[in-house]
């Protein structure tokens, strides 16, 4: 470090500053185009950096101080960089594939959770809460389909990073600025994976694949942080790759449209209202929308109030093979929970709901932690409506460990059209499917 210079704190916010300049001047002047690619950019601010380090060692030389070393000008620089093209102090932690959730609760009270449950408390993020909310609101400015604000006029930023991960911030209405970001580790998964991590057995795994083609609607249900989002994706895989999907989230996670598996998918995400409270597009318009662009399949990310019904809607009008998740604390809680979203949002009485609900929904899937890890608890086969009650059976209930085991059998016709569709899939009969 540079005796009676700058601390590297200081140095830092300086040629960042100096960078950040510099990179407006070259496209306010026209020097490139509007489509500048953010690869290019980084290459270009990464040469100023070098040229500023440069002329900061011989202004140090000159002045006799003390230069800066090898590894503190290493650090100078990726610090910059991750500042403007990435996430700052937060980059580092993304960048572990171990880590899953990363939570802020102001700079310096930093917690994540591995893959494998363990939480641990890291070093700051940035220097200050200011800081920390100037970082957010970069973030917000150049990441997702449109730039969100981040302010006190609007508090809460709920968004996609470039890798997928979801961040969702908080200002003016907490002590200090939160920030929380859930991460998908993987860019595809699958049910095969999650055989392998033991959330699901072989038998389960080849039960939902063949649920999933014969064309079945499901609701994944479950509590926060359980891997609702990471089972529908791992469903989805087994959807063929022709079908044409839409996906509908409030913020976009799925990434269907992306992994190399489907060719034909269209991903929708709500947008909130401006700041003239006007443009707000929610998840029951996006599924009304959803219906005129011919899906095979459509999936809702998560529901959780007026989009319940159009949802139905649409799983119970020629989009069989649907997908969603839903908040519940159980399989059978899972009824209840959307008669009460249907009469909130549309005044529907429990009856109409749930006669819609019985010819919508086919499967419902429980997930839950059990002795530390995320299982399939329970899986439903919705049979009917009775009056206030859905009726189903639990075709595979919770066992000894939590993990789900077979239970009730299935309709005999549900099981038929599963061996069928696995029949087709695989060109025989597959072993071992006595058990449905």
């Amino acid at each position: 470090m540079t005796a009676g210079g700058p601390g590297l704190s200081g140095l830092i916010g300086v040629i960042r500053e100096r960078v950040a300049v510099e990179l407006s001047a070259v496209v306010r002047d026209g020097q490139v185009g509007a489509g500048w690619p953010v690869a290019d950019q980084r290459a270009f601010a990464a040469g100023l950096v070098a040229d500023m380090l440069r002329t900061n060692a011989e202004q140090a030389l000159t002045a006799g101080r003390s230069m800066l070393s090898a590894t503190e000008e290493e650090q100078v620089g990726r610090t910059v960089l991750d500042g403007l093209f990435a996430l700052g102090g937060l980059q580092p932690l993304l960048d572990d594939p171990r880590i899953e959730n990363i939570n802020c609760n102001g700079c310096d009270v930093v917690w994540v959770r591995y893959a494998d449950g363990q939480r641990l408390r890291m070093p700051p993020v940035a220097a200050s809460d200011e800081d920390l909310i100037e970082l957010v609101r970069t973030v917000a400015a150049r990441s997702g389909m449109e730039e969100r604000r981040f302010d006190r006029a609007s508090p809460r930023l709920n968004m996609q990073l470039p890798d997928g991960s979801r961040l969702f911030a908080a200002m003016a209405v907490t002590v200090r600025p939160v920030v929380s970001i859930r991460r998908h580790r993987y860019p595809r998964v699958s049910l095969d994976q999650l055989v392998e991590v033991g959330t699901i057995t072989a038998g389960l795994r080849e039960f939902l694949r063949g649920l999933v083609l014969a064309r079945r609607n499901i609701l994944v249900a479950g509590e926060t942080g359980v891997g609702k989002t990471t089972l529908i994706r791992a469903l989805a895989a087994d959807v063929p790759a022709d079908d044409r999907i839409v996906t509908i989230e409030d913020s976009l996670e799925l990434g269907l449209d992306r992994d190399g598996l489907h060719d034909d998918v269209v991903a929708m995400q709500a947008r909130e209202a401006n700041q003239e409270g006007a443009g707000e597009i929610g998840l029951a318009e996006l599924v009304r929308w959803a219906l005129r662009m011919s899906p095979d399949r459509v999936i809702v990310g998560e529901v959780r109030g007026g989009e319940v019904v159009p949802m139905l809607m649409a799983m119970s009008q020629g989009t069989d093979g649907s997908l969603a998740t839903i908040h519940a604390s159980s399989s059978a809680g899972v009824f209840a929970k959307i008669a009460a979203y249907a009469a909130m949002a549309d005044g529907l009485a429990m009856e109409a709901t749930n006669l819609l609900t019985a010819a919508a929904v086919h499967i419902v899937i429980h997930m839950t932690v059990a002795q530390g890890r995320r299982v399939v608890g329970s899986v439903r086969e919705v049979t009917g409506a009775d009056g206030l009650m859905v009726t189903s059976n639990e075709v595979w209930r919770p066992g000894p460990d939590g993990a789900a085991v077979p239970g009730a059998p299935l309709r005999a016709q549900t099981a038929a059209d599963i061996d069928a569709a696995l029949t087709a899939r695989y060109h025989a009969p597959i072993a071992g499917n006595a058990s449905w």
